[in-house]
């Protein structure tokens, strides 16, 4: 069984995956670093070449491609937008949305430049999140609020999360 990690950009998946695969003694994968090695260039890159939509094809087909067991695996904020890549995730894993407010999101990510984000043209990170959030709470088999926590709190929310199911 895997848990993957799922949250808008900025929410601290990979660092909180991480740490949480080292709690559980489980392998760890980032969806984002797949992505960079199949393609042999950076997400941003990926997305000035050939733009969102492309984007989102290469990560639905990275995560399609995924074969893993015992893994955290940490998706890009984006990855909620293919169904069918979610559900093939679902099949072997746990769902964990890291929750982490607007504001604090606004805060975190003062600017999306260089770090592979895909949002549309003239998108505020308001309209992201809130065009986001249904998919995250959608597809969470559990959800962790953040907000005004650390990272070993957050780490011990999921795991006390995953002892009750």
């Amino acid at each position: 069984m895997n848990i993957v990690l799922i949250g808008m950009p900025g929410c601290g998946k990979s660092t909180v995956g991480v740490v949480l695969a080292k709690v559980l003694g489980m392998h760890f994968c980032d969806t984002d670093l797949v992505i960079q090695e199949r393609e042999g260039r950076r997400l941003q890159e990926i997305i000035d070449a050939e733009g969102n939509d492309a984007f989102l094809v290469h990560e639905r087909d990275a995560l399609l491609s995924l074969s893993l067991e015992n893994t955290i695996i940490a998706t890009g904020g984006s990855a909620v937008y293919s169904d069918e890549a979610m559900q093939h995730l679902k099949k072997s894993s746990t769902i964990v949305y890291l929750q982490v407010s607007e504001p604090e999101i606004e805060r975190r990510l003062s600017d999306f430049g260089g770090r592979g984000v895909a949002i549309k043209d003239g998108m505020t990170v308001a309209d992201l999140y809130n065009e986001r959030m249904p998919l995250y709470e959608k597809y969470a088999d559990i959800t962790i609020n953040e907000d005004g926590t650390d990272i070993p709190a957050v780490v011990g929310k999921i795991a006390e999360a995953l002892a009750r199911r």
